[in-house]
């Protein structure tokens, strides 16, 4: 019998120590093509694809790729919104033996350099749109990047003219050039499908199926090796855990609204490879638009819907809110910030069904907690410690010191679904693994008497903005390009609809001009991610620092906490 306290704490028929059968990441897709051959997998702007075809779709990929000489060991980028092409090209290839990189489209040009450059990508998959292609067309000759491969809206679309306007507005298709150095997603897929396959590794914990990149206290993002163990041993910890929620989800029956971007971790995992293992229908979506997630939960009845905190705060306040009907939804997950109470319970009222909250990190493929449905929400807490993994607090003074349960100290867990390392950074793995194993997750939190996960404070130097991970010194490298700005000290501040947003404290170089906030994000743009974007700007004639000089971010925290308490 095993003795974790969170055990006594889990949903009836829910086992700690339940099997979690690792498999090759394809083998996903294929067993539920053989499963539901006919059954939709895929749903976009009105057309549908079925599991036999979508199949078949990657099994040209897989075939294509390998025509560019995709092998073990080759690593191929994917810079693309929620459309099919991502679900047929991570897949395509995984199966012609490669390794998926993902590129978030929010991402900066310099960082996109960087991770083309860091994780080896020399092919990158993307579309026809003026927000994706010229970016990484601009990388050709300048990067190691040698071949793109561009899709169109056209092909994989009911309704192509209704996307791109969906996507990006009239007139910006961007214009593709014709040349050696790129070739049509259609040519991709132009062959019988009929690839080699190559063996993984006995051990799939050390067969790399995506490298995500993470940012960092450094600046330039870190690309964690993701394992095909490590990914579907993430899938089969949800199966085990939904298999105890009373409002059981059936295999082959089920609908999921992917509107997480799918290059994030979060939905990788729970939208598409547990949609998939689910044998459900993935309806996507390119972005959020609470209009248009309203109208596809009810007219499509969808019944899971794994989302953040934002969202769910924009569909209830959405004026036409209580005109659908959402009876149908029986999972709702909630992740990437602390989800309060009021939404939960709002949400339960309004549709029956509970938002399950989790913690988990791209380092953990996400997978960490889960809250069960069955008992009410506990105020502040993640959940417990998800099925098949260990969790420690070890003190955030002496990280050899394992506080005891009900203390704070720094998270760690240990699982099949924590990746293997960082890719190409031994040092970086060394420093976030502790001497037996553990992953230092550098979140500041305890645990109940009942097992149940708190998250207080963060040592790692992190902003979170709508569930994405934005580090203060990135933006502050950027303010400081400003060649007005002397010193700049970034930290988060409370945002009622993103949980967190940056705000720029500034001190001016001696005779320099001034600036509103509105003329430093129009300096930024080009700088900086939207997420990453100062919302907040402060000049100030000076900014604290502790007494060896080293600007303190601390009595910024403490003014900011007073002003809201004050107000």
């Amino acid at each position: 019998m095993h003795q974790h306290p969170w055990i006594k704490s889990y949903p009836p028929g829910v086992q700690w120590d339940a099997p979690l059968t690792a498999m090759p990441v394809q083998q996903i897709l294929d067993d539920a093509a053989a499963r539901w051959p006919e059954q939709t997998a895929l749903e976009f702007m009105g057309k549908k694809t079925s599991y036999r075809e979508l199949q078949d779709l990657t099994n040209r990929a897989a075939a294509g790729f390998q025509k560019l000489g995709v092998a073990p060991g080759v690593h191929v980028g994917l810079f693309l919104p929620n459309t099919p092409h991502y679900v047929i090209g991570f897949f395509g290839v995984l199966k012609a033996g490669g390794t998926v990189v993902n590129y978030s489209p929010l991402d900066a040009a310099k960082v996109l350099e960087h991770k083309v450059e860091d994780s080896r990508s020399d092919i990158m998959v993307t579309l026809d749109l003026a927000a994706l292609y010229p970016q990484m067309r601009g990388l050709m000759g300048r990067s190691r990047l040698k071949k793109l491969v561009v899709g169109s809206l056209d092909e994989m679309s009911g309704h192509p003219q209704a996307v791109r306007a969906h996507l990006q507005g009239a007139g910006m298709l961007a214009e593709v050039e014709a040349d050696d150095m790129q070739m049509p997603f259609s040519a991709l897929l132009d062959n019988d499908g009929r690839y080699e396959r190559h063996a993984l590794p006995a051990s799939l914990h050390d067969a790399v199926a995506v490298l995500q990149y993470t940012g960092g206290t450094t600046g330039l993002p870190k690309g964690a090796m993701l394992t095909h163990a490590n990914l579907s041993s993430a899938v089969a910890q949800i199966m085990a855990i939904v298999s105890g929620e009373p409002r059981v989800l059936e295999e082959g029956k089920e609908r999921v609204l992917a509107v997480l971007p799918l290059f994030h971790i979060y939905a990788l995992t729970v939208d598409m490879l547990f949609g998939l293992r689910l044998g459900a229908e993935i309806v996507l979506h390119t972005r959020f638009d609470a209009d248009a997630v309203l109208k596809d939960l009810a007219a499509k009845k969808i019944t899971v819907f794994p989302g953040v905190p934002t969202m769910y705060t924009a569909i209830l306040n959405h004026p036409d809110a209580g005109k659908y009907d959402l009876s149908a939804l029986k999972f709702c997950g909630s992740g990437g910030a602390p989800l309060p109470v009021e939404v939960n319970q709002r949400f339960q009222q309004a549709t029956g069904c509970s938002l399950l909250e989790g913690w988990g990190m791209t380092e953990t493929s996400p997978t960490g907690t889960f809250t069960p449905s069955h008992v009410p929400q506990r105020a502040g807490s993640c959940g417990l410690p998800t099925v098949g993994v260990t969790m420690k607090f070890i003190s955030v003074d002496d990280p050899a010191v394992t506080v005891p349960q009900g203390e704070r100290g720094e998270l760690c867990i240990k699982g099949p679904n924590v990746m293997k390392g960082y890719w190409n950074k031994p040092e970086a793995t060394a420093e976030s693994m502790t001497e037996d194993g553990f992953f230092r997750t550098g979140d500041v939190g305890y645990m109940d008497q009942d097992g149940y996960v708190y998250i207080v404070d963060r040592t790692k130097d992190m902003i979170l903005c709508s569930g994405y991970n934005v580090y203060p010194r990135v933006v502050e490298e950027a303010i400081y390009e400003h060649p007005s700005v002397s010193e700049v000290s970034v930290i988060g501040v409370p945002d009622a609809y993103r949980g967190q947003s940056p705000k720029a404290f500034v001190t001016l170089k001696q005779g320099a001009a001034g600036f509103t906030l509105e003329e430093l994000q129009a300096f930024l743009k080009s700088r900086l991610g939207k997420h990453e974007m100062v919302q907040a700007l402060e000049i100030r004639q000076a900014l604290p620092k502790t007494p060896v000089g080293k600007l303190s971010k601390k009595e910024l925290y403490a003014e900011e906490a007073q002003k809201r308490s004050a107000g």
